[in-house]
């Protein structure tokens, strides 16, 4: 099933592509403060550093699709995307935001953001897709929690018909009843055999949106054990975590954020994984 004709392309110094050895998609839900981001990139990169792994920093200035009018969305476009590039230049390390809106695409990617990210419930908003894929940018747009698999190639048929192939589809969990989803492994071979990259993410894929009443809460516990499963599929070019220093008091996305004293452990398990399925 999964596509000899494998895309892949380079983020900075990072090479993406399915068969090629497992990027870490990693940050906090919000961006909170610039010294926040600064303590949890550095953190982050030495993490993979350690590990040999290469990092993409993930964090979002705002949060549009929040349960209530009442939860912290975030600290804004200007001073987002302020904070996020300078941790790219401090940490010489490519950058990921999400996009909820069609002008903002051009500004973030004027910003010098690598990675414009499409929420899973905007991914069929074509004049989204549109504006991202006109950047030029690296586009990781997430599969809707109510979208079959082999619908992603239409999706990624329309950021392509903008000429920009350079595209990943990440899988984050479908819809199984109220406040819950699972995730079904075959739709990453599935997704792979587009020839696009594929991203797991791992702590959305926890998630039980709006499980909490006003807020959504999720199962961090289950992480390491869905990550695990995913990457021995030996078709996916990336994993993507949120991790915070105290997942409990963040500001959103806490019950499936895993504290970054967690973050080696579970990257140390998935790296073994990948390279033995990859070398086979």
């Amino acid at each position: 099933m999964v596509n000899n004709n494998m895309r892949t392309f380079n983020i900075n110094n990072i090479t993406i592509g399915n068969n090629h050895p497992l990027v870490l998609i990693a940050g906090p839900c919000q961006i909170e403060s610039q010294d926040h981001a600064e303590q949890t990139a550095g953190t982050i990169k030495e993490i993979a550093d350690s590990l040999g792994i290469k990092v993409i920093y993930k964090s979002s200035f705002d949060k549009a699709n929040r349960s209530s009018v009442n939860t912290k969305r975030g600290i804004g476009i200007d001073e987002g995307l302020k904070i996020l590039n300078s941790i790219k230049h401090e940490f010489g390390i490519p950058i990921l935001t999400d996009i909820h809106e069609s002008y903002q695409a051009q500004i973030v990617a004027d910003a010098g953001i690598d990675v414009l990210q499409i929420p899973a419930f905007l991914c069929r908003q074509t004049d989204l897709l549109l504006a991202a894929g006109a950047t030029g940018c690296v586009v990781n747009v997430k599969k809707g929690q109510f979208l079959a698999p082999h619908d992603m190639k239409n999706v990624a048929a329309k950021i392509a018909s903008t000429g920009n192939e350079r595209i990943m589809l990440c899988e984050r969990g479908y819809t199984h009843g109220y406040n819950n989803l699972v995730v079904d492994m075959r739709s990453l071979p599935t997704m792979a055999s587009t020839g696009y990259p594929v991203v797991f993410d791992a702590t959305h894929s926890v998630q039980q949106p709006g499980g909490l009443g006003a807020v959504s809460g999720g199962d961090r516990e289950m992480v390491p054990y869905l990550a695990r499963a995913a990457v021995a599929t030996g078709c996916v070019a990336a994993v993507f975590m949120e991790t915070h220093e105290d997942p409990d008091n963040a500001p959103s996305d806490g019950p499936n954020m895993i504290p970054l004293t967690n973050l080696k452990n579970i990257l140390t398990d998935l790296m073994a994984i990948d390279g033995l399925l990859k070398r086979n």
